[in-house]
């Protein structure tokens, strides 16, 4: 069922160390489909740790207990439901480009092959479609069979991307996505998060407040595990009403 938010997060908490760190403090925040979402906030205030949330990945860490309500299309994110689809549905690009250590076409068509599809018609299809989703593909599409490490840590970015639209998710979370490129290679990016929010729920978290300005529609400010207002990102940069939002939109700390 199609809804105007994508994510509906209600009195969400979040305990590491079985309940001795208590990183996400009654967080109440709409994320709405087909727009950017920036998650903005001081080191260690609870941003990377709301966007695990999202798919599960807090699973992997032990010791974490959350309670409140985490809602995807509906659907609660914490019931009973398959995590290996809720992780394709709900896919994610990292910090630091992370291809796998084999060929450009062999990482894109990874997640097909690992769920059992072995045409070679339908991996080539889905291969160009994506590394032009990635605005990659006019400069990779004569060396697929290339090693991926061969490409610009942009072009290494761009093509998880790409591996990341190959299972057709519904939501793409980045985690700081361009922290560790050039800023040629992060305008790439900011452009393909412009054209992707037409098909895809974009979540990012990122430290840098010129980018949540660039690129989000919406912006959430999190300090010390609270979330202390959340708006559209003009009000968010140019009105906020938390004085703690004014002072670091300012630079005032953080």
């Amino acid at each position: 069922m199609l809804t105007a938010n994508k994510f509906e997060i209600e009195n969400l908490n979040l305990f590491y160390g079985n309940g001795a760190n208590h990183a996400l403090k009654n967080i109440n925040l709409p994320i709405p489909s087909k727009k950017v979402t920036a998650l903005i906030g001081p080191s260690g205030c609870g941003k990377s740790t709301l966007l695990r949330c999202l798919n599960r990945m807090n699973d992997l860490i032990e010791g974490v207990k959350i309670d409140g309500r985490l809602k995807l299309d509906n659907e609660n994110v914490y019931g009973n439901i398959d995590v290996s689809n809720l992780r394709i549905k709900v896919g994610m690009v990292f910090q630091k480009p992370n291809p796998f250590p084999m060929s450009i076409y062999d990482n894109v068509a990874y997640g097909l092959r690992a769920q059992g599809v072995t045409d070679k018609k339908t991996l080539d299809e889905v291969v160009e479609k994506s590394l032009r989703g990635a605005a990659l593909w006019d400069e990779v599409k004569d060396r697929l069979k290339s090693h991926a490490f061969g490409l610009s840590g942009g072009q290494q970015q761009r093509l998880c991307i790409a591996r990341t639209i190959a299972m057709e998710p519904e939501v793409i979370l980045m985690d700081e996505p361009t922290s560790a490129l050039d800023p040629i290679a992060t305008k790439k990016i900011e452009d393909l998060m412009e054209e992707l929010k037409k098909n895809y729920t974009i979540v990012i978290v990122t430290h840098s407040m010129q980018q949540a300005r660039r690129i989000s529609d919406r912006t959430a400010f999190f300090l010390m595990g609270e979330l202390v207002e959340h708006d559209e990102t003009a009000n968010i940069f140019a009105n906020p009403r938390d004085d703690r939002t004014r002072g670091y939109v300012n630079g005032d700390f953080g």
